[in-house]
């Protein structure tokens, strides 16, 4: 997979765009092919090491809209296709059918 990644505090250019291997949904989770990422400023203060939401490295686009690709134990109510959107951080794990 392809991520936008955060790996050490700076300007813009310390962020990379790397390939990382296909996550595997764990219990409570769903993997999503991303269609649609976004980003907001606290991204951008994250990145500068202004304010602490969460720990380096960061993945980029925690707000998304994709696909559900695959489903974790103990998920109910989603099925492989389903067009999903929501947040990924801890604050708002949340999706939503489309």
């Amino acid at each position: 997979m392809k991520a936008a990644r955060v790996l050490r505090f700076g300007p813009p250019n310390v962020i990379v765009n790397d390939d990382l291997p296909r996550p595997e949904p764990a219990a409570g989770q769903l993997l999503v092919r991303v269609k649609a990422a976004g980003l907001g400023n606290w991204d951008a203060l994250i990145r500068e090491g202004k304010i602490e939401l969460q720990p380096l490295p960061l993945i980029l686009g925690s707000e998304l809209s994709g696909i559900v690709e695959a489903i974790g134990a103990e998920v109910s109510g989603f099925k492989t296709g389903d067009e999903v959107y929501g947040a990924t951080n801890d604050e708002q794990r949340t999706f939503m059918w489309m």
